[in-house]
């Protein structure tokens, strides 16, 4: 299991590939945590967006570092069921199971089903 707050092996590699790029990432990142919202805001913000985008690794991404920074798995639970009337229900159902992975390996565990 990695170590939170360091980037997965493939980023690393991807950044050391293309510096340029990463360097293009970690600003675009910065702006947008410049502003009025608060740490926890920022991170179901996050988690909405990696939601409505269905994509499925920028969910275990965002997952790891909203549980890390103090979210609690019911607060992004309540992301999902507020999301499931935009994205539909079997979206909201994948992205349950995307979260529950994360949860799950969090809590050194099997996820629910």
């Amino acid at each position: 299991m990695r170590k939170e707050g360091k980037p997965p092996r493939v980023h690393q590699a991807f950044v050391r590939r293309f510096p340029e790029l990463g360097r293009a990432w970690d600003l675009a990142r910065e702006a947008g945590q410049s502003g009025p919202l608060d740490e926890k805001t920022l991170h179901l913000v996050k988690l909405g967006v990696a939601f409505g985008a269905l994509r499925e690794g920028a969910v275990h991404s965002s997952v790891r570092k909203a549980l890390a920074a103090g979210v609690s798995p019911d607060e992004i639970h309540q992301v999902i069921a507020l999301a499931a009337t935009t994205i539909g229900f079997p979206a909201a159902v994948a992205i349950y199971s995307w979260v529950a992975d994360v949860v799950a390996r969090r809590r050194g565990g099997r996820r629910a089903r």
